[in-house]
């Protein structure tokens, strides 16, 4: 049995490009991991970053990295992510971060803004789904 995973990109005809860093879809093989909403809390469960959208998702992806590799993954295995901000007006400096994170092809994204995540001081909230080998 070949549990070798695989993840790529599919580029689809007739629709616009992403306007962003994320891929309209990414087709794997292998088990899935359904990781849970990572907010940007360090291991003691304080706050890191503040009012800084982009120091948030800093913490936020480095959390999300620590539970894929813990599973056996890496970050190069997510196939999806939700991203929920706060402020509309973050997008630009949380989407700098998420390239810091994510290779090429970047994983399939949906961009949520809401009123509010389970704390108010939370700017931005990541979960992902995974391809692990």
């Amino acid at each position: 049995m070949d549990t070798q995973s695989t993840r790529q990109a599919i580029e689809v005809s007739g629709v616009a490009a992403p306007a962003g860093h994320y891929s309209h879809a990414i087709v794997t093989s292998g088990r899935l991991l359904f990781v849970a909403g990572q907010v940007a809390l360090d291991e003691e469960g304080n706050l890191v970053g503040g009012t800084d959208a982009a120091a948030q998702a800093r913490q936020v992806l480095s959390n999300l990295r620590r539970v894929v590799e813990e599973a056996g993954g890496r970050m190069e295995d997510v196939a999806r992510t939700t991203l929920y901000l706060t402020r509309l007006e973050d997008r630009g400096p949380v989407a700098e971060v998420r390239k810091e994170f994510f290779p090429t092809p970047p994983p399939a994204n949906t961009l949520l803004v809401v009123a509010s995540l389970a704390a108010p001081e939370y700017l931005v909230e990541i979960d992902a789904i995974v391809a692990l080998s």
